[in-house]
Order: structure tokens, then C-alpha cells, then sequence
């Protein structure tokens, strides 16, 4: 199976514009990181009303914005998972290992941490960046996937 990856230069700046302003608004307007499993923690075990709500408020706006595109062009965002559900569950599972261990995820340490020159989180980038080369170099090359 061949996958391919489109090439996308304006919609992939426009989505980065909006997780990077975002990102400085959180850190500018409320001093916390925008890290997805760092916030998704936080609403699963809150530490009170306020808290709970703005991460409350920042999933929503991850799981509307789909819906968001549907509404706009009645069709959903085509997204290609070309692996099995034992595979997903797999990764899933290695992500956690690594969000634990590495005390954060891509989204924290790449796009706040590397931002605030955090050197845990310039490390932690390099590492996962390598890490994901290697995985996808042996699924698809070694494995076959």
C-alpha cells in the first residue's frame, strides 16, 4: 500500500498560525502550557471550577473544529489511519509510556517548550522526532506496513 502525503503549504500555515496563537494566548492570558494531555488531565482530574473550565472549553474547541469544517463545506476532514486497531491501541499505549516518562507531549515540549527555549523540551523534541523517523522507517520498510 502506497501512502502519500499532500503537499498543503497554506492549510497546514493556517493551522499553525492558529495553534501558535493560541498557544501564547493561554501562556499570556492564564500562564499555563498548552499541552493536549496536560489539559485533558486537568479536566479528568480538576483542580477546581476554574481550571476545569477553560480546559473544559479548549477540548471542546479541538472537537468542534471538525464539525466546524463540515458545516462549512458538508463533508469532514479526510483522515486515513492505515493501520489496524491492535496498531492504534499499541501506539496508544507506547504514547502514554513516553507523555508519562517524558513529563509531557509533542504539543507541550515542540510547540510551547521549544518556543520558551526549554532545553527538557528542545530534548524531548529531538527525541521523539528520531523516534517517530526510526518507527516509521521500520513499519514501512521492515514490517511492511
Amino acid at each position: 500500500m502506497l501512502i502519500e502525503t499532500e503537499f498543503t503549504p497554506i492549510q497546514s500555515l493556517a493551522g499553525g498560525v492558529l495553534i501558535g496563537t493560541a498557544a501564547v494566548l493561554l501562556m499570556g492570558l492564564m500562564g499555563r502550557i498548552m499541552g493536549a494531555t496536560g489539559v485533558l488531565t486537568g479536566l479528568i482530574v480538576p483542580q477546581g471550577w476554574p481550571d476545569w473550565s477553560w480546559r473544559a472549553a479548549l477540548i471542546l474547541g479541538m472537537i468542534s473544529g471538525p464539525i466546524f469544517v463540515f458545516a462549512l463545506t458538508g463533508q469532514m476532514p479526510a483522515v486515513q489511519v492505515p493501520v489496524s486497531l491492535l496498531m492504534l491501541i499499541i501506539g496508544g499505549f507506547l504514547v502514554g509510556v513516553g507523555v508519562t516518562y517524558g513529563a509531557g507531549c509533542t504539543s507541550g515540549h515542540g510547540v510551547c517548550g521549544m518556543a520558551r527555549l526549554s532545553p527538557r523540551s528542545i530534548a524531548a523534541t529531538v527525541t521523539f522526532m528520531v523516534a517517530t523517523g526510526v518507527t516509521v522507517f521500520i513499519i514501512r520498510h521492515g514490517i511492511g506496513g
